[in-house]
């Protein structure tokens, strides 16, 4: 009988080596550890490339990172750091997008969610960098300005869904006049003239960008300023409820409203509903972020713009690892999400 204790002591059984996926493919160590590096800049066959990765995957053969980075630099880490975004399912796309992209390039995403604490975010960046990261993205969860925390200068790094003052920084956020722009240009091509934006009170980005295109889509059709009235209020379901009130109290109402997110668009359906107006029936209305939790399941659906969190979080991957063009800020559109609450006038 085989003693439990001597099974226990029993040094475990080495794994495949180097040297064996060099003596199974018929090739050197050298042209092993330069087939496992992609090395393009070195002549191999690809043949021989081939025989070196059928023979890594016939032996199972796993190479030591820690001594492959050493070698050559490069920890295969990309660090991401964020003010709340983990822990929010609004913006949690540009964590899912960062993670699918880094993980076909066979990089590791290391997540740090600062929950907007102050000076937290220069102590993860020392951390990550401490880690030897190839790279570091510092995520936001709405499009505004930041301060780059200590310690960035030390890797390479890009913004994502935000931008700092330094003009020259890699940087992507929404296109959010383009996507502002869309959603007029669906509603006067359903034949709405007059149209009523319910905004953000707050001087933010979003804000500004949002009534450009607004004001743009107007301008585009040839409908003065008074066909389409602003009205300023809190980013909320309430916000979207008072503001909805206000523009319905004023005479020649809309027949469509434009809500700068969806929470807003979703108390604008209450006011309405409470009104007597039906939608899209009686009015039609249209949403901005495509916050998933609400417009699939209001009722009727709503039509929306997407915000592109996937799009950023994937690009953001690309940009440190050199496969996006290489400039300074990026915006990315926003596309369109039809449902049901836009009619077209008779």
């Amino acid at each position: 009988m085989t003693d439990s204790h001597d099974d226990k002591i029993r040094p475990r059984t080495k794994g495949p080596t180097m040297r064996d996926v060099a003596k199974l493919a018929g090739v050197s160590q050298t042209a092993v550890s330069l087939v496992l590096n992609d090395r393009r800049d070195i002549a191999i066959a690809e043949s021989t490339r081939q025989r070196v990765r059928q023979a890594i995957e016939q032996l199972g053969y796993r190479p030591n990172v820690v001594a492959q980075s050493l070698r050559s630099g490069r920890s295969g880490l990309l660090g991401f750091v964020t003010d709340e975004i983990a822990t929010t399912p609004f913006a949690g796309d540009i964590v899912r997008g960062a993670q699918d992209e880094a993980w076909q390039q066979g990089r590791i995403l290391t997540l740090v969610n600062t929950g907007n604490r102050a000076g937290l975010q220069s102590d993860a960046v020392a951390a990550l960098v401490q880690h030897q990261v190839d790279g570091i993205m510092l995520a936001t969860m709405y499009h505004r300005e930041v301060v780059l925390p200590a310690g960035l200068a030390h890797v390479p790094f890009v913004l994502v869904n935000c931008f700092c003052a330094d003009p020259t920084q890699r940087a992507v956020v929404p296109d959010e006049e383009q996507g502002s722009l869309t959603a007029v240009r669906h509603l006067i091509a359903h034949g709405h003239r007059r149209i009523g934006f319910v905004t953000d009170a707050a001087d933010v980005p979003a804000a500004i960008g949002r009534l450009a295109g607004f004001r743009r889509g107007l301008r585009e059709a040839g409908l003065p300023e008074r066909n389409g009235p602003v009205v300023r209020v809190a980013s909320d379901q309430d916000g979207g409820y008072d503001g909805a009130v206000r523009l319905l109290a004023r005479g020649n109402r809309p027949t469509a409203l434009f809500c700068f997110n969806d929470r807003m668009a979703m108390g604008a359906i209450a006011a309405l509903t409470e009104a007597g107006l039906r939608v899209p029936r009686d009015m039609s209305v249209v949403g901005f972020d495509n916050q998933i939790l609400i417009a699939a399941h209001l009722r009727p659906t709503l039509t929306t713009v997407q915000l592109p969190h996937y799009e950023m979080g994937r690009w953001g991957v690309r940009t440190l690892l050199g496969q996006a063009p290489d400039q300074a800020l990026t915006r990315l559109p926003c596309p369109l999400v039809e449902r049901a609450s836009v009619a077209t006038l008779a």
